[in-house]
């Protein structure tokens, strides 16, 4: 899979996305990540890609060439299937159903704004959904979008060591993982429950079970629906379209 990026601090997005499991990926060639400067499109001769939003406000707001054309070259280079994604406080809330569905496209391009935002025009061009990583404000989609590339990534063939890497941890399985521990036995008084040293794989199980739905019905109940299975609402799924 390939992951595009449209950015202001490609710099930024090539650190985080080139360590641990994300960055091996890149390296054995699972993945594909590529950052474009914004910038690199701009037809400012010092390169200015903002500016002050009509009807006043405080802060500059990004300009639609800039963004457009970035956009519309990377997407020419597109092959197969895509989406372009804005990462935004108004966009449908990232969860597992999200993640699933965006990994099945072979290619996702990540818009990541500056300052106060993209002038809207760009996003009416450009992107079919907008995404928030929650109900809060950062700086830019820099992070955001990093989070949003390791998360589907990890789902992608050989990323991770096998499926159950994934599908069995919170959230992915419908609910949140189960205690874990490892050595020693005894650490600083308290000990490892006896059912984990048993031998005994389908205790083990059971006891793993009972504690996932345990720690789901305190922690997280919005995540119980019938059978124990997380509700699978994604906010405005499509089918993959070139």
């Amino acid at each position: 899979m390939r992951f595009d990026i449209l950015t202001l601090f490609p710099a930024l997005v090539d650190t985080v996305l080139s360590e641990s499991i994300i960055g091996r990926a890149r390296e054995s060639g699972r993945i594909e990540v590529y950052a474009h400067n914004i910038r690199d499109w701009s037809a400012d001769k010092r390169r200015r890609v903002d500016d002050t939003p009509y009807g006043g406000g405080r802060g500059m707001l990004m300009g639609p060439q800039a963004v457009v054309d970035c956009c519309e070259a990377v997407m020419a280079m597109a092959e197969g299937t895509r989406r372009v994604v804005y990462m935004s406080p108004k966009g449908t809330l990232l969860n597992h159903a999200v993640v699933k569905r965006l990994a099945t496209y072979d290619r996702l391009i990540i818009l990541c704004g500056h300052y106060e935002g993209i002038d809207q025009r760009a996003i009416d061009l450009c992107v079919d959904e907008e995404i928030s990583i929650g109900d809060y404000v950062v700086t830019g989609g820099e992070l955001p979008a990093c989070i949003l590339v390791d998360a589907v990534a990890r789902l992608c063939d050989g990323v991770l060591a096998a499926p159950e890497c994934y599908e069995c941890e919170s959230v992915a399985s419908g609910l949140l993982e189960f205690p874990q521990y490892t050595r020693p036995p005894v650490f600083r008084g308290l000990a490892v429950p006896e059912i984990l040293l048993s031998g005994d794989h389908g205790k083990v199980d059971a006891w793993r079970r009972e504690r996932a739905l345990e720690l789901t019905r305190r922690l997280r109940p919005d995540l119980i629906a019938g059978d124990g299975k997380a509700d699978a609402k994604d906010g405005g799924a499509e089918p993959p379209q070139s």
